[in-house]
């Protein structure tokens, strides 16, 4: 839920706001901007004034964010895009019919009616990536089930913009689509997190004790992805 608070010196700073189960108020700069994870049971205005007390490391992780800034992707011919981490050529071309995206290594071949508009374009790019996705996700989660001798659980994609994954009581997982775009030992990472919390639906040491077992090297992993967030985000 969005939301904005006025500082006492008239600036004003947005936020996102996410409740959940936690004892601790976090505060996480994303792609998306300030996102604040608080406990359910705190009031506003207690947070709010948490929030005051953080305004000048705020400011200072914003200001960084908008200089570090990704330029927006063109969904045009000749765009770089990124599939398991490597670069390939988005290749466009009008046709009285829309085709079905064609991929060939290095390129990703679309042929459709509209193909200047890149709303239409991103769509058709964005559809293409989410059927990927899902068939890449679901082959990783069988293998990594597998290892840590957990039942295979139930996959959906996600388009959350400050979640990477997600895993739930109904022993549900979902993954962001996007992160098909990372390399492969990132996706590993993700799906290895999020399978713990079929055993751990915490983050305590027994939580990363678990992720361990099945992917030892999480914490150069956890950092990659961090690095690499904003670019994932530009799609």
């Amino acid at each position: 839920m969005s939301h904005t608070l006025t500082l006492p010196s008239g600036d004003q700073l947005h936020y996102q706001l996410e409740r959940r189960q936690r004892r601790t108020v976090g505060l996480k700069i994303t792609a998306a901007g300030l996102v604040i994870h608080a406990p359910k049971r705190i009031t506003q205005s207690h947070l709010e004034s948490l929030i005051a007390l953080k305004a000048d490391w705020i400011r200072k992780k914003l200001a960084a964010l908008t200089a570090n800034q990704i330029p927006a992707l063109q969904w045009q011919d000749g765009e770089q895009l990124l599939l398991l981490g490597n670069m390939f050529t988005l290749a466009i071309k009008h046709d009285l019919r829309s085709r079905a995206v064609e991929y060939a290594p290095g390129i990703l071949h679309l042929a459709m009616p509209n193909h200047n508009d890149q709303t239409a374009v991103a769509r058709k790019v964005v559809q293409w990536y989410k059927k990927q996705a899902l068939v890449d996700f679901a082959r990783r989660l069988a293998l990594f089930s597998t290892r840590l001798g957990v039942a295979l659980p139930t996959l959906f994609l996600s388009n959350a913009q400050t979640r990477w994954g997600s895993c739930n009581s109904k022993k549900e997982i979902r993954l962001n689509w996007r992160l098909l775009q990372a390399p492969p030992h990132i996706i590993n990472y993700v799906i290895c997190h999020e399978l713990a919390h079929l055993k751990e639906m915490n983050h305590s040491a027994k939580f990363w004790a678990v992720v361990a077992s099945i992917y030892p090297d999480y914490k150069s992993a956890e950092k990659e992805l961090k690095t690499l967030s904003l670019q994932l985000h530009r799609m």
